[in-house]
């Protein structure tokens, strides 16, 4: 596997990928929801100053990517504030290449890219509905922050906060 920054000709791919990985959470929560978020993992904020875009190839093929917003930004467009530490987002992995270590990879990448930076922490936000999601950041040692959750469609869905201490 070859973790590398994304090229600029590959974010509409990108965007698209990251669509179709989280399109099965459409089964599972209300179609507002599913819109708001699918919203949030296509828009163009990925290309925000600052935010670094890594994907994740296999045999040449690109199978995951994620976005690393930089300490002190908008990462989630006015929804929570302002943070001191990195925050990881819009994690994505295509169906087939799951679980072959993709997604720890890359989250692998942005903690040692937070660490060179000189960061202790980094965070990242997700919601219960994304069980495996809960599950790797718990394993991988992530710890719930929920006074910076939020609820972005007032459908009773939270985005749960979390935070890596290094």
């Amino acid at each position: 596997m070859n973790i590398r920054d994304a090229k600029k000709n590959e974010l509409d791919f990108i965007r698209e990928q990251r669509v179709n990985a989280y399109s099965e959470y459409a089964q599972v929560i209300n179609t507002e929801h599913w819109q708001a978020l699918r919203q949030a993992i296509y828009s163009e904020a990925d290309i925000h100053p600052g935010v670094e875009r890594m994907v994740a190839e296999i045999d040449g093929k690109i199978v995951g990517s994620v976005a690393l917003f930089p300490s002190n930004s908008d990462a989630y467009e006015g929804y929570v504030e302002e943070l001191d530490y990195p925050e990881i987002r819009m994690l994505a992995v295509t169906p087939e290449a799951r679980g072959q270590g993709v997604a720890s990879a890359l989250i692998d990448e942005c903690i040692r890219r937070a660490k060179s930076n000189g960061y202790h922490s980094i965070g990242l936000h997700t919601a219960d509905f994304m069980k495996s999601a809960i599950k790797l950041y718990g394993r991988m040692g992530f710890e719930r922050l929920p006074q910076y959750d939020f609820e972005p469609a007032n459908d009773g869905i939270i985005v749960k906060a979390f935070k890596l201490s290094f």
